[in-house]
C-alpha cells in the first residue's frame, strides 16, 4: 500500500461548526508511541500537544507519557508498558492514533469530525458496540488537532495521516478486514481513501453533503456527491433528519444505503418536541452504525451479541436500574 504524501499548510474546511464538539510492535521509523489522557481531562476540549522533553524520532515528535519524565536512555517506548498497552497512542504523521485492542483482527478505524475529537458519546456507543463482537477499534486524532489549531489541515493532508494510520494499524499485527467510520468531515475523508487502503466499507455519521454557509457571487463550492459517488464500496450513511447539511439518496447500484434518524440534527441532537429521550438518537445511530460494520467485516453472528441485546441497550439498563 502507498502512503500519502501531502504538505503541511493548513486551511479551514467548509464543514467546520462548532456543533460537532457536542455530539461527537512494530512501529515504523515515521511513528512513536505517547501515553495520552482522556479529552475528558483537556480542558475545553483542545488537544494537548505532546511534550517536549522525550526523545525526539524521525517524524519530528517528542515519545513520552505526558506529564511524565521523560523516559530513561535505551528505554523502549513501545513495549515499556505492556501492562497499559490500550492507553498508548502512536504517532502517525502528526496525528495520533490510538488502538484498543493494540493488536487484532478485524479493525474499524474512526474519523472525526472538524469541531470534535474522536472521544465524543457517539464514537464511545458506536466502540462499545464493536468490542461487544471482538473488532479492534483505532481512533485517530488528526494532526490539527494534535497541534491545538482549530483549522482543520487540507483534504490532502487529512487523506495522507488517515492512510498512514492505517499502515501503522497493520503493522502492529495480521492485517484483518478493515472498515471506517468517519462522523461528517471524517465520514468525507473515509470515502476518498476507502479504495487505497482496501476497506470493506465506510460508515458515514451525518455526511455534509450540501457546504454550509452562504455562497459567494461567483464561486462555487467543492462538490461533496462525488464523494460519495466515488467511494467504491458499500456505503451507509446515518443521518439524521433535520441535518442542515442536506439529506444523502440512497444509490443500491453503488452500494449506498441511507438510515434517517428520526427528529436529529447533523450532530444527532433532537429537540424535546421529538418527544425522543436524551441521546437515543445517538443510541440508535451507533447500533445501526455498527450493524453495518460487522456486516462488511465479515464477523459471524455468534460472535456479535451473545444474548441478542446491544452493548448500549445492556447499559442503558444498567443506568436505569442503578
Amino acid at each position: 500500500m502507498m502512503r500519502g504524501t501531502s504538505h503541511t499548510r493548513s486551511g479551514s474546511l467548509t464543514d467546520s461548526t462548532l456543533g460537532h464538539a457536542d455530539s461527537f510492535p512494530a512501529v515504523s521509523e515515521q511513528c512513536t508511541t505517547t501515553h495520552i489522557p482522556s479529552s475528558s481531562d483537556w480542558p475545553d476540549q483542545a488537544t494537548p500537544s505532546v511534550p517536549s522533553g522525550g526523545p525526539v524520532g524521525p517524524a519530528g515528535l517528542a515519545s513520552s507519557r505526558v506529564g511524565a519524565a521523560p523516559p530513561e536512555p535505551g528505554t523502549d517506548t513501545a513495549t515499556a508498558d505492556t501492562a497499559t498497552a490500550d492507553d498508548v497512542a502512536t504517532a502517525v504523521d502528526g496525528g495520533r492514533l490510538r488502538l484498543v485492542p493494540r493488536f487484532g483482527g478485524s479493525t474499524v478505524l474512526f474519523l472525526h469530525g472538524a469541531g470534535s475529537g474522536v472521544d465524543t458519546p457517539l464514537f464511545d456507543a458506536l466502540a462499545a458496540e464493536l468490542a461487544a463482537a471482538g473488532v479492534r477499534v483505532g481512533r485517530l486524532e488528526m494532526p490539527y488537532r494534535v497541534a491545538g489549531r482549530r483549522a482543520p489541515d487540507r483534504p490532502v493532508r487529512l487523506d495522507a495521516v488517515a492512510i498512514a494510520a492505517v499502515e501503522t494499524a497493520a503493522a502492529l499485527g495480521p492485517a484483518g478486514p478493515l472498515a471506517l467510520a468517519g462522523v461528517s468531515m471524517g465520514s468525507r475523508v473515509a470515502m476518498r481513501v476507502a479504495t487505497r487502503v482496501d476497506a470493506r466499507g465506510v460508515l458515514a455519521l451525518g455526511f455534509p453533503l450540501r457546504p454550509p454557509g452562504p455562497r459567494r457571487a461567483g464561486r462555487t463550492k467543492a462538490p461533496r456527491q462525488d464523494e460519495l459517488e466515488r467511494a467504491g464500496v458499500p456505503v451507509l450513511v446515518v443521518q439524521g433528519d433535520r441535518d442542515p447539511f442536506g439529506l444523502p439518496s440512497p444509490d443500491p447500484a453503488r452500494g449506498r444505503r441511507v438510515h434517517l434518524v428520526a427528529g436529529g440534527d447533523h450532530s444527532f441532537r433532537t429537540r424535546v418536541r421529538d418527544g425522543r429521550p436524551a441521546g437515543a438518537a445517538v443510541t440508535e445511530a451507533a447500533q445501526v452504525g455498527a450493524r453495518f460494520l460487522l456486516g462488511v467485516l465479515g464477523v459471524p453472528d455468534e460472535a456479535r451479541d451473545r444474548d441478542g441485546e446491544s452493548a448500549v441497550g445492556r447499559e442503558s439498563a444498567r443506568e436505569k436500574t442503578s
